[in-house]
């Protein structure tokens, strides 16, 4: 099997990644388009193609619970889109999501103002913050956003 593996071209993956990215597509089937190992959170996110989730996965996550035993830490997946708004709502889960904004600031950065629900707001963000710091992580590493913000409702029309 031929892997083809299409990355934004300032994305450089240590060889550590590499091999965690080929025993991902050796245990599931599905291919890896990146890998980011998060020592901080002690996890290793793994970005895959679109319409791969369910293979990546597994039945009843048998799959990814077997990828977990080996690599020893918590594997997340992130379907990959193009479009930085849809890719944010794979990261945070689209389904508790209002509205996602990108905006240009005036000093040339970019950032996305994540709307939700105030009682959904804590769901959003992670316990410790884990699901915001895996969105700012990938948003600046695919599409130069220096700044994912996740507001309620109430708090999003000063954005």
């Amino acid at each position: 099997m031929r892997l083809r593996i299409k990355l934004t071209e300032k994305i450089k993956l240590t060889s550590g990644e590499l091999r965690l990215m080929s025993l991902f597509q050796n245990i599931t089937g599905a291919v890896a388009r990146d890998c980011v190992v998060d020592e901080k959170m002690d996890r290793v996110i793994f970005i895959v193609n679109k319409g791969q989730m369910g293979l990546a996965i597994g039945k009843g996550g048998s799959t990814i619970r077997q990828l977990q035993g080996i690599v020893t830490k918590k594997v997340e997946l992130v379907e990959y889109s193009e479009d930085p708004s849809a890719f944010l709502g794979n990261v945070l889960n689209s389904d508790m999501i209002n509205e996602i904004k990108i905006n240009n600031r005036f000093d040339g950065s970019r950032q996305a103002v994540v709307v939700v629900d105030s009682k959904k707001k804590g769901i959003v963000v992670g316990k410790e913050g884990r699901n915001a710091e895996k969105a700012r992580i990938l948003a600046k590493r695919y599409f130069q956003i220096s700044n994912v913000m996740i507001v309620s409702e109430d708090h999003a029309q000063n954005y």
